[in-house]
């Protein structure tokens, strides 16, 4: 409401975002590398202590939830940062943890949460530089607040 209709475009462009994040990763990349989980691995499942009751059946590679998390992040931070500061980088923060705990609960290697998360960051650049060149930097109406 802050930003007016740039608001909703950006509402748009956080849709977009997850929306290309969850194509290239789950319905592109997974379906071309069909790499099995290690929840899922007779080799390397015997050695993991799993937290949680479930493995997904789908691909490993690339995690989708750190693909998803980094776009998003990468997103934020582009358009956010001109009013939250230094703060917008909190998202990634946010996005790491997303991450590693697919790493923790057994259901990715590290180096599927690596590649969605630069996959992720890539798509976050793309639609993060589009939306501020193509809809403007985002702005409080108000001259007063200056971004920390």
């Amino acid at each position: 409401m802050n930003f007016g209709m740039r608001g909703v475009w950006w509402v748009l462009g956080v849709v977009l975002t997850a929306a290309l994040a969850d194509i290239i990763s789950s319905q592109i990349i997974k379906q071309i590398v069909m790499r099995d989980r290690p929840c899922q691995d007779p080799a390397v499942a015997p050695l993991l202590r799993f937290f949680i009751n479930y493995c997904p059946r789908s691909s490993s590679f690339t995690s989708s939830h750190a693909c998803s998390h980094f776009a998003q992040a990468m997103f934020f931070y582009l358009t956010l940062r001109s009013v939250w500061g230094r703060w917008a980088a909190l998202f990634f923060g946010w996005a790491f943890v997303i991450a590693y705990t697919q790493v923790y609960v057994g259901v990715h290697y590290p180096v599927d949460v690596i590649c969605g998360s630069l996959i992720g960051c890539g798509i976050g650049l793309f639609t993060g530089k589009l939306f501020n060149n193509k809809i403007g930097i985002l702005r409080l109406a108000s001259t007063n607040q200056q971004p920390t």
